[in-house]
């Protein structure tokens, strides 16, 4: 695989995913931020961290989409849909697994048995993030399959 055509594929997978949590943020069915929530490790100020969060979060994407492509040549399924269902599983295992544990790594964010301080003022995302909307998990995991279709489709064009 080309190492040009990946990180410009990663960086419009990365796009994509954005985009939808981006909508789901303006339609009002999620409020979570993934870029102030990255953005608000390196610094406390929000209008800064936000800024911090983006540049963070595409090179996250830019290397989850070298693991994503690896998946895919370790099982020779080079197929949007493989992409899509990889996706999905990522975005349950965020929403499962990471999202829930952030209060206790993040150092601006309350945690479920600590309420918020001067410092902490992040609220804790809680299981699948649902302190953040009842959509989010809808949100999140369409976001996660997008990014992972995106991905796949590439890889499908690519082989």
């Amino acid at each position: 695989m080309n190492l040009a055509y990946a990180v410009l594929w990663g960086l419009l997978a990365t796009v994509a995913m954005t985009m939808v949590l981006r909508a789901s943020q303006g339609f009002g069915w999620s409020r979570l931020s993934i870029p102030l929530l990255v953005g608000t490790f390196v610094t406390g100020q929000r209008d800064r961290a936000v800024v911090w969060g983006y540049l963070l979060y595409a090179i996250g994407g830019w290397l989850f989409a070298f693991v994503y492509f690896l998946l895919f040549d370790s099982v020779g399924i080079h197929t949007w849909w493989f992409g899509a269902l990889a996706g999905l599983v990522h975005g349950v295992f965020l929403l499962v697994s990471v999202l829930p544990l952030l209060p206790f790594i993040h150092p601006r964010m309350a945690s479920e048995y600590h309420g918020v301080t001067a410092e902490r003022q992040l609220e804790p995302p809680g299981f699948m993030a649902v302190n953040y909307g009842y959509g989010t998990p809808l949100t999140t995991l369409a976001a996660q399959t997008v990014y992972g279709a995106v991905l796949g489709a590439f890889a499908q064009l690519a082989n």
